[in-house]
């Protein structure tokens, strides 16, 4: 597995692409989280619940799947805040947007050092009695979160994706095209450590 997150060999990979356009970003978004829940929903409820790695040690892909719809609700409520609200909150981009592979990178670096999940980190809770049905409920919340999202994007003008900041807890203050950006391939990574931790 590469720094990332990617899978080599067998294992499915979800690329992420290097999207630019608020249009680009929002038709990422919607391949990767459409591939995604074909992969997830075929997998075994018992399996969907169970920790991952030899000991148990790992996240379950219900927990990741939580972790993403946990990171991407907070996104979602701040692109529907007013602007002004965003700027007397965060204040004013002063450097243009990084692209995407840039991103990509420092968010890559910041694990290598060892980053966590924080607050993001899913609430524990003990095995379900009905995983399958749950596994359901699960994948239905994430969906929920990325359709909100993709919704949100295109009432975004390109020039105010540049513009405006929001907060990232390990980033630092990020334009709102790189908080989506960022958003990508935080979902790719996950889904790649759920894949590369199936075989």
């Amino acid at each position: 597995m590469t720094p990332g997150g990617e899978v080599a060999g067998e294992a499915p990979v979800f690329a992420t692409g290097e999207p630019s356009s608020g249009a680009e970003i929002v038709a990422a978004l919607v391949r990767l989280h459409e591939e995604s829940e074909r992969y997830l929903a075929a997998i075994p409820g018992a399996e969907f619940v169970a920790p991952q790695g030899a000991q148990g040690e790992k996240w379950s892909p219900a927990d990741h799947t939580r972790h993403l719809a946990k990171s991407t609700f907070p996104v979602v409520k701040a692109l529907g805040l007013p602007k002004i609200v965003l700027r007397v909150m965060f204040g004013r981009a002063s450097a243009p947007s990084r692209a995407f592979p840039e991103l990509r990178e420092l968010y890559r670096a910041r694990l290598a050092k060892g980053a966590s999940a924080g607050r993001f980190t899913p609430s524990k809770r003990p095995i379900p009695a009905d995983p399958a049905v749950w596994q359901i409920e699960v994948l239905g919340r994430w969906r929920t979160a990325v359709t909100a999202l993709t919704a949100a994007i295109p009432r975004w003008q390109e020039p105010a994706l540049d513009r405006y900041r929001l907060p990232h807890p390990l980033l630092g203050p990020l334009t709102v095209r790189e908080m989506l950006f960022f958003t990508q391939y935080h979902n790719a990574h996950h889904l790649n450590l759920v894949a590369s931790r199936r075989d």
